[in-house]
């Protein structure tokens, strides 16, 4: 394929380590990103080292759609011990704002996951680079399983990090409504909604995510800008018509945070069991951003791996068995039956109430059932437009539902969580349920 190829003025000279990558140094993260442009797409990216170890096999890191070159300032130089770091950003991803091809004007949404993984490949032909290690994170994790199955001869080990092979569908609705919300200009809720999908907000007492970083987090998706705006359409778009993410050949580690709520941690596990040449391992404590939660244990973790040593032993990391994987639970969050299960939904634009009574619920999710069988028709054709109200000691309060599966007397609906206060107020209302039933087990 003919392409069209802007590169540093040093290209000709990139046969050696010593000259393509750039010495780390503590502004390093302040400088520009380097581009290449292959047939009107802009790969970004840097290209650092340790001069220590600047000829070993270098490490290509495929970041998830949020994250800039900067999420990694603090996580690279525990890798230096195992080679050089190539942080990139493909055409829409990352920080990489390129929305359309520079050449045929072609929107970026064109590019599917397969087809960003043919863009690396070609680069690191480019740039001459016959054997690496990569990590994938994220909606990089996707990349980067494909770029195996494209290049294995490639690879000398693999990185995947909050992976699935194929999406569930209550995962889908979680992205197809945060969509709705940007696009309906509800950027607050939107903001929040994201992160509360992202980051688990049932085991904020066990992640310890500190408050500075999830409200940064969050300001930057509130704030975004009619570019990010289209980016993360972009995106998410990709991953709902992605439907099978090869499995690669090479030595792979999958690994995922003990709490994440976004990417399972069976989910997780049933990717690795198709691997065959794969460990497994969770991090302890973290949820769908280790990398921000357990920085340490999560770098240790890959660094050990890359440098063909045990992961047995490690501090905050939990090694599985394929015997393990094989019977790991799959709901994160236990389900609670309430003290005061009747109660009612009502609709958003609607003037009606309808009558159910709660199963169980947990921070995730409820099961209802219908007092009336008749309010089923409504249910059915308002999927995103009911909230269920729940009674505390603070007094009545609800929380908008996306419905999940609806049949006979019976409702299935995740909670959408747009909202900080209302979802630690369902915290707290949760907790009062585990005690009071603690209290009424004590009793009896």
């Amino acid at each position: 394929m003919n392409s069209i190829i802007r590169m540093d003025e040093e290209l000709h000279r990139i046969g050696t380590s010593s000259v393509f990558f750039d010495v780390y140094h503590k502004d390093s993260f302040k400088q520009p990103a380097r581009e290449t442009w292959i047939d009107g797409w802009k790969v970004e990216y840097m290209a650092i080292a340790d001069p220590q170890t600047i000829d070993q096999t270098p490490i290509v890191i495929v970041g998830g759609a949020f994250q800039n070159f900067n999420s990694y300032k603090y996580c690279v130089e525990q890798l230096f011990h195992c080679g050089p770091v190539i942080l990139i950003d493909l055409p829409s991803m990352g920080a990489n704002q390129q929305i359309t091809n520079r050449d045929s004007g072609v929107s970026a949404a064109v590019l599917e996951l397969p087809d960003l993984a043919k863009i690396l490949v070609e680069w690191l032909d480019i740039i001459k680079i016959q054997k690496i290690s990569m990590m994938g994170m994220s909606l990089g994790s996707v990349v980067a399983s494909c770029f195996a199955d494209l290049r294995p001869d490639m690879i000398d080990r693999l990185v995947l990090m909050g992976v699935m092979q194929k999406t569930r569908k209550s995962w889908r609705m979680i992205l197809e409504e945060s969509l709705k919300l940007m696009q309906e200009n509800r950027m607050e809720e939107f903001g929040q909604a994201v992160i509360l999908y992202l980051v688990n907000h049932a085991k904020l007492d066990q992640t310890r995510m500190s408050p500075t970083a999830k409200r940064l987090f969050f300001r930057q998706m509130a704030e975004f800008n009619p570019t990010e705006r289209l980016r993360y359409e972009i995106n998410c778009q990709r991953l709902l018509r992605l439907k099978d993410v090869p499995i690669p050949q090479c030595k792979t580690l999958v690994a995922a945070g003990q709490y994440d709520s976004f990417t399972l941690p069976f989910e997780n596990a049933n990717f690795a069991l198709q691997c065959p040449d794969v460990e497994f391992a969770l991090i302890a404590n973290a949820d769908h951003v280790p990398q921000l939660q357990r920085r340490k244990e999560t770098m240790r973790l890959f660094e050990t791996f890359l440098n063909h040593q045990s992961i047995q032993h490690l501090d905050g990391i939990i090694p599985m068995t394929r015997e393990q994987m094989q019977v790991m639970e799959r709901r994160g969050e236990v389900r609670v039956e309430v003290s005061q299960p009747e109660t009612i939904l009502t609709h958003r634009y609607l003037q009606q109430m309808i009558s159910v009574h709660i199963a169980d619920l947990n921070f995730f999710g409820v099961l209802l059932h219908l007092n009336y069988a008749n309010d089923l028709t409504l249910v059915q054709a308002s999927p995103r437009d009911l909230a269920l109200h729940l009674q505390d000691e603070e007094g009545d309060f609800k929380i908008e539902c996306l419905i999940f599966e609806s049949e006979q007397s019976s409702i299935r609906a995740l909670f959408k969580h747009g909202d900080f206060g209302v979802a630690d107020r369902l915290l707290r209302y949760i907790e009062r349920q585990k005690h009071q039933a603690r209290q009424y087990a004590a009793v009896v």
